[in-house]
């Protein structure tokens, strides 16, 4: 190779190494992949622990806390009915409602006065003879005392020979007689006591029938004993009713009663806020609790399940000790005061006989709780952001869920910040830009409306 060329080549070579040199400072180096990494946008609420509401819900239906089937326990004709006896109609407490013709009832109760009248006259006069025969006796007792001295007299002087035998015969014949006299007015006296109580007995036997005549007096009168509404009613003036033939029928309006369904897992868990989380008696039985809780600590509302926005206040009286091993269910009596207060159909429409309601029994929690969605929690496992804003995966224990709202036993603690988004994939370590869901987190942990009454 000639010297020309070997010079040509060494020049190619450096201008290339000069090229290069140049474009590698004139690249720009690549970006981060950690700056190419967007953080993923979340709501997220803090973890706060607050009194909750536990609340049991079912459905049931409304009766009357007393109904009045009013049943004829005499018989007649009916001379006079109140115009508002009538199905539907409202009567206030006393109110004749209906009269049955009175007139053979009232001449049994004044035959059975009469007759007591006279027995009572009876008593008096027996009494009297009671009186005047203790003082026959008395006087024929002295009489006696007499008769047997001049008897002794006659004795011995008979004896002596100073009186003859006729004599002295006679003043025995005297004295015999006296002695009669004196027993027959002690068998009198004797007899006064039998005599009394028999006339004793025929008087309870005729107070009994002048009360029961009075009675059947009083039962042709129908009044009404409470505030009613009127159910049914089958009968009209001037109609012949018998003994033991239905009348009408009525409802109390001053306390009505629902019959409500209930989960036994619902109720057990709102009593037990009430004892401590230890409901008295055994785990299937509520016998006894009525008288070892606070009932009126519960927070109770009755709505008619076709008026959502009307509701009335409610007490829990009882629950029925059978249980429904269907649907696993007990049957809870709540009363309620005054269910035709405020009436005014149909926007508020009175808690009637028969009308299908939906209760809900609340009570708040004893100590706050942490009380996070339904929605947060992915199958034991729940997402938390950090304090780097990175995702993590925190397993939690869930106490029990009610409605969408879930209360957490372990696992969270306060400060805590919940994101509430299902995240998929739900990689720890993601970055995320929380957006705190304030509204949420109030909303969801404030007792359940159930205490609202």
């Amino acid at each position: 190779m000639s010297r020309k060329n070997k010079l040509t080549l060494v020049l190619a070579l450096i201008a290339g190494i000069a090229f290069v040199v140049i474009m590698v400072k004139l690249k720009q180096p690549p970006e981060r992949a950690e700056s190419q990494t967007a953080a993923t946008p979340v709501q997220t609420m803090e973890i706060i622990p607050r009194p909750f509401s536990t609340e049991a819900r079912g459905y049931g239906q409304v009766l009357p806390a007393q109904s009045w089937n009013a049943v004829a326990n005499v018989g007649g004709r009916v001379i006079w009915k109140h115009p508002k006896l009538e199905s539907g109609n409202m009567i206030a407490e006393g109110t004749r409602l209906l009269e049955i013709d009175p007139t053979r009832y009232e001449l049994a109760e004044a035959s059975a006065r009469a007759d007591l009248a006279g027995i009572e006259a009876e008593l008096r006069q027996l009494a009297q003879e009671e009186r005047n025969t203790r003082e026959l006796l008395k006087l024929e007792k002295r009489r006696l005392d007499l008769a047997r001295r001049e008897l002794e007299r006659a004795k011995t002087l008979s004896e002596r020979g100073a009186l003859s035998q006729t004599r002295y015969d006679e003043q025995q014949r005297v004295t015999l007689q006296q002695e009669q006299a004196v027993q027959s007015l002690r068998n009198q006296q004797n007899l006064i006591p039998a005599r009394r109580e028999t006339l004793e007995a025929r008087m309870a036997r005729t107070e009994s029938a002048l009360a029961s005549a009075r009675e059947d007096l009083e039962d042709t009168r129908f009044d009404a004993p409470w505030d009613m509404r009127v159910h049914q009613a089958d009968i009209d003036t001037g109609q012949h009713i018998s003994p033991g033939q239905s009348l009408f029928i009525a409802d109390d309006i001053t306390r009505a009663e629902a019959k409500i369904q209930l989960e036994v897992s619902e109720l057990r868990r709102v009593l037990s806020q009430l004892s401590g989380d230890s409901l008295p008696g055994t785990s299937s039985s509520f016998t006894d609790f009525h008288e070892q809780l606070p009932l009126g600590d519960l927070h109770i509302r009755i709505t008619p399940t076709n008026v959502p926005d009307a509701h009335w206040p409610g007490k829990l009286t009882r629950v029925t000790s059978s249980l429904d091993p269907a649907t696993r269910t007990v049957q809870a009596v709540i009363s309620v005061e005054e269910p035709y207060r405020n009436a005014n159909p149909p926007t508020r429409p009175p808690l009637v006989r028969n009308m299908f309601v939906q209760a809900s029994i609340a009570a708040t929690t004893p100590e706050p709780v942490i009380v996070i969605p339904a929605s947060a929690v992915h199958q034991g496992v729940v997402y938390l952001a950090d304090d780097n804003n990175r995702l993590q995966r925190q397993e939690v224990a869930v106490d029990w869920q009610q409605g969408d709202l879930t209360v957490i036993a372990e696992g969270l603690k306060p400060g805590d910040r919940l994101v509430l988004h299902d995240l998929v994939p739900a990689i720890t370590g993601t970055l995320l830009a929380p957006q705190t869901e304030e509204a949420t987190g109030d909303s969801e942990q404030q007792p359940a409306p159930g205490d609202q009454s």
